[in-house]
């Protein structure tokens, strides 16, 4: 196990540092401009909200007024050695859980070659833990967002998420009792189609969030919903991808 598990962390560092290029590279680019679009309506005596006096609160820095105060860590620190830290540290850790899970679910849940199980992993993971919680509630970049609301909002968030982990496992409750009088392939479309209805029920049931000012570039956001989806998919493949490499050729060294 302590093997498996470095093997993931190792896979989750590199995967974090193809994340780290394609976010500082098609990402950062995104904040730049929603960072200076923030500080132009800061200066113009508005907030990006609406409320004549709410502009303090969604300075990027954390400052009390935009400009009143220096920035404890400049925007080259941020985007360079913060961003890399931030992103290596969760995607080796993001690489131990892989590993972790991998251990549980092989020969159990799925009986695939190694690349395979860890593929399926992978895809798996990058939907439940975050492509089905952004479909509810998208990245946002800085300028984007009431400073009172983003507690309600990150709860909002998390509960998406843990009610997809939750589907996911009354779906594969589902797909295993089926299993037997089902055949394998029935049994998973039945699990599938199980987790879909559950967090269409859960979307629905979450309330909508909207506070993207009228006049905020459409392109911005896409691009920048866009950058954030990227870096995790990179992230996400580059892990299953590695780890199954990693697995295969650990293998084929001991069994010489």
């Amino acid at each position: 196990m302590g093997n498996l598990l470095l093997r993931g962390m190792i896979a989750g560092l590199i995967a974090s540092l193809l994340a780290f290029g394609f976010a500082k590279i098609i990402g950062e680019p995104q904040v730049e401009r929603a960072i200076a679009l923030e500080e132009a309506h800061s200066e113009g005596g508005h907030s990006h909200g609406g409320a004549a006096d709410a502009q303090s609160e969604h300075s990027h820095v954390g400052a009390a007024e935009a400009g009143e105060e220096p920035e404890l860590v400049s925007r080259e620190v941020q985007a360079g050695v913060g961003l890399l830290t931030g992103v290596a540290v969760y995607g080796t850790a993001l690489g131990g859980l892989f590993a972790l899970a991998y251990a549980f679910i092989s020969g159990r849940l799925l009986h695939l070659p190694p690349r395979s199980t860890a593929l399926v992993l992978a895809a798996i993971g990058f939907l439940v833990l975050y492509f089905v919680p952004y479909l509810k509630y998208p990245a946002n970049p800085p300028a984007v967002g009431q400073g009172e609301t983003i507690g309600y909002r990150t709860q909002l968030y998390f509960g998406m998420l843990v009610f997809s982990l939750m589907a996911l496992a009354i779906a594969v409750s589902f797909g295993r009792q089926a299993f037997e009088k089902l055949g394998g392939w029935n049994a998973s479309i039945l699990g599938a189609g199980v987790y879909l209805v559950l967090v269409a029920i859960a979307a629905y049931a979450l309330p909508a969030i909207n506070e993207v000012p009228e006049k905020f570039p459409a392109d911005l956001l896409w691009n920048f919903r866009i950058a954030a989806l990227g870096t995790q998919a990179i992230l996400w493949a580059a892990i299953g991808l590695l780890f199954g490499w990693l697995v295969v050729g650990s293998r084929e060294r001991f069994a010489r």
